[in-house]
């Protein structure tokens, strides 16, 4: 696997993908325990599921456009929580 620098975002711009990150990661625990008996909260858990990662892939396309990060064929972008940098891992 092959880490590449690829970019920087503002502390702002790392503060959102860092919320929307530990939100996606905090549903998908909850998914792991919360039964499909309950429709209501699944119904819900489901929709919110959705519309996070809706939210997450949109902050990276927008920000890749932005600030013209460079891509690959099966790559993808990650980000040091730390930093602010931005990696292009390819397989």
């Amino acid at each position: 696997m092959e880490r590449k620098l690829v970019g920087q975002v503002t502390v702002e711009e790392k503060n959102e993908i860092q919320t929307l990150f530990e939100r996606r990661n905090g549903l998908s625990e909850l998914a792991k325990i919360l039964s499909p008996d309950n429709t209501e909260l699944y119904e819900k858990l489901v929709k919110d599921m959705g519309e996070t990662a809706t939210k997450f892939q949109q902050w990276w396309d927008t920000k890749a456009r932005s600030y013209n990060w460079e891509s690959a064929e099966n790559g993808n972008w990650e980000i040091n929580f730390e930093t602010c940098e931005i990696f292009l891992v390819k397989p």
